[in-house]
């Protein structure tokens, strides 16, 4: 059997598994300085000697281990290598502390570089998938999921924006230190800050659909003040959008959502753990920008707390955010999610067939036909099933799965729960493992 295909190498340490993150975390707006110290909680997956935590272009101080100093530690080439003074058996809990500051910038990768990147006037952090590495020190694994406890300190004309519950601000000597805490477990490329002289606009939440399911996780919108993110922009249904997903999709997973806005443009929006990332050209009004602010909305629950194992299975985010935005046009007053499969299939009828959705491989896992071909894949199977079975399938598949990892074996297994008497397996192979593209049923 063929090994398979590495999408991010040279991150990760399968050896161990780190149970919390805690960050305290300094910064200099003007001269793009961090300084921080991490405290992680690790626990071996095996007998331990040494453990490999990823950081790029930051210096790290004087590791310790549970409080100690280690045999050594190496930092060359983004891994900090610490070797134990006293092995660790499988099992076993212990702390690193790393101390560590610098210039921190984006990190390279097959797929370009992801990170901490500088804004005119201020900080945006995007680390999908490699980037988490550019500001702390982490086992920087898709399936590593952790807790969260950040603290960072910026300039008081400055917000600063992270993953979670905003426990605490305290000001000080023209400084504010805002604690933020992110108790759900949480993807490494999923933890981000982001600052800059933002205001909070608070968003009201409809009720929400015959489920009458209640919507109580508070929605903000963090941008400047000269945005305007009301009527009349691509963000006015923001709260809309939180109760029709809650409805199509089940519980909203965290305990807070924010949509974060640059004052800068931005190529392409992002989301994070509870947070979603644009530029302020995604603010105009608009079906362009509105779809991009329902995507990435949608990947709280496909991505965030439901997130594939493995980077070949992107489509289980992708593909599932894209046809979100089809269903919020559709249950928006807008064209029905059929009407958008045609066009789509249409498009990439005449696109070159050499994607395979279920292992695009590293050079194509962000390809548009991945996001494409994944929701016309999910529109296939709701044609197939029908929507009472589909919208069933979809609930429990976040309900059984949250804050848990995922493949596409799982997906195709759960997906047969639901498709009774019908032949799922000739549909998925179609999509999933096969390039040419199939006709909808």
């Amino acid at each position: 059997m063929p090994r398979p295909r590495e999408y991010v190498p040279g991150h990760g340490d399968r050896r161990y598994a780190v149970r919390h993150y805690d960050l305290d975390l300094d910064y200099k707006v003007p001269t793009n300085h961090l300084i921080g110290t991490a405290t992680l909680t690790l626990r071996a997956l095996e007998d331990l000697r040494e453990v490999a935590l990823d950081l790029f272009g930051l210096h790290a101080g004087k590791v310790t281990v549970d409080g100690k100093p280690p045999a050594r530690y190496l930092h060359r080439d983004a891994k900090l290598v610490v070797k134990l003074r006293e092995p660790r058996t499988a099992g076993a809990e212990f702390v690193v502390r790393v101390p560590y500051a610098g210039k921190p910038r984006p990190a390279p990768g097959i797929d370009g570089r992801a990170g901490w990147e500088e804004l005119t006037d201020g900080v945006l952090v995007g680390s999908q998938p490699h980037g988490a590495s550019s500001w702390f020190p982490c086992n920087d694994r898709l399936d590593d999921k952790a807790g969260y406890r950040v603290s960072i300190t910026v300039p008081a004309e400055y917000y600063a924006a992270g993953n979670g519950v905003l426990t605490s601000t305290r000001t000080r000597a023209g400084r504010t230190t805002y604690v933020y805490d992110q108790a759900e477990p949480t993807s490494s490329y999923l933890a981000c800050v982001q600052i800059g002289r933002y205001t909070v606009t608070p968003v009201k939440v409809p009720g929400n659909g015959s489920r009458a399911r209640s919507v109580a996780v508070p929605v903000e919108i963090v941008h400047p003040p000269r945005v305007k993110v009301g009527k009349g922009t691509a963000f006015a249904r923001q709260g809309e959008m939180v109760a029709i997903f809650t409805d199509l999709f089940g519980t909203y997973p965290f305990q807070v959502y924010r949509a974060v806005i640059a004052e800068d443009d931005l190529e392409i929006p992002l989301e994070a753990q509870g947070l979603s990332s644009f530029g302020a050209n995604h603010v105009p009004a608009g079906w362009e920008n509105e779809r991009l602010v329902a995507h990435e909305l949608s990947h709280q629950w496909f991505g965030n707390a439901v997130t594939a194992a493995h980077w070949r299975d992107i489509w289980l985010h992708e593909g599932f955010a894209c046809y979100s935005e089809w269903l919020w046009s559709e249950r928006s007053g807008g064209k029905p999610a059929s009407e958008h499969a045609r066009q789509h299939w249409n498009r990439l009828s005449k696109l070159p067939q050499d994607l395979l959705l279920a292992d695009p491989g590293p050079t194509l896992m962000f390809d548009d036909r991945v996001y494409k071909r994944g929701a016309l894949a999910l529109h296939a199977l709701r044609r197939t099933i029908r929507d009472a079975a589909f919208f069933d399938l979809l609930r429990a598949w976040t309900a059984e799965h949250g804050h848990g990892t995922v493949t596409t074996a799982q997906f195709r297994e759960h997906a047969e729960r639901f498709g009774a008497g019908h032949d799922l397996s000739a549909l998925f192979d179609a999509w999933l493992t096969r390039t040419r593209l199939p006709p909808l049923p």
